[in-house]
């Protein structure tokens, strides 16, 4: 954070002056010497940051102002003021995006248990049976091999077993809880949809790599292939 707030003071004067299309275009032409250069890396650097954080609107005169009086120690926050501020806003917007993610899922999950086919169990778990398996079904201590495609509710496709071309094996008690409960469903040769609430998928924290936000409530096409 330290780290971006030095660099965000360094460049938002330019970026304040830089509103539209055609005086981006001109910028970029200039960059005719490494102090250019350097200027424009920075700008960009700090804005794939803001992007990241989810921070879209923001006053750049504003911006401006604080960078340059800073740089005049006429600044009205302290660095630390401005630290802790900025801390602080993330911190609620992060829970704002969470919250309204969390009521997203259960808005889905209660609709989605209306419709026909829609099994809904005592954890919460939705499946629907798409076809009908003749074999054995595993237990959750048992290892399977499945195909699957696992989807946000935006129909956002995070994972894909059919896409990487081959199917994977793992042991049940392995995985996320809805996973665990529901293959235990499917009969071996069966094929269903899976509805996972967040509190049986990625909970509170999603995935490393932010492909499953916090909160997420998951689909899963799962067909199961074999018990091992």
């Amino acid at each position: 954070m330290k780290k971006t707030l030095l660099l965000t003071t360094a460049v938002v004067a330019m970026a304040a002056g830089c509103k539209t299309t055609n005086s981006f275009n001109a910028s970029v032409e200039s960059l005719s010497n490494s102090r250019d250069s350097l200027s424009y890396a920075i700008g960009v650097s700090i804005g794939q940051n803001l992007k990241d954080q989810g921070i879209k609107d923001l006053n750049y005169a504003l911006i401006a102002q604080g960078a340059m009086q800073q740089y005049d120690s006429a600044a009205m926050m302290t660095p630390q003021d401005a630290d802790a501020f900025i801390r602080g806003e993330l911190t609620r917007m992060r829970a704002a995006k969470e919250a309204a993610a969390k009521q997203e899922g259960l808005d889905f999950l209660e609709e989605n248990g209306k419709k026909d086919g829609v099994i809904t169990t005592e954890t919460g778990l939705q499946y629907k049976m798409i076809t009908e398996g003749t074999g054995a079904k595993p237990l959750a201590t048992d290892q399977v091999t499945v195909h699957y495609e696992g989807r946000l509710i935006n129909g956002e496709v995070f994972d894909s077993s059919y896409k990487r071309g081959e199917p994977a094996t793992f042991p049940l008690n392995g995985v996320i809880p809805g996973w665990t409960e529901g293959l235990q469903y499917i009969a071996t040769g069966g094929k269903a949809e899976l509805y996972i609430p967040s509190d049986l998928g990625y909970g509170t924290r999603g995935t490393p790599d932010g492909s499953i936000p916090p909160h997420s409530t998951l689909v899963f096409t799962v067909e199961l292939i074999s018990i091992n």
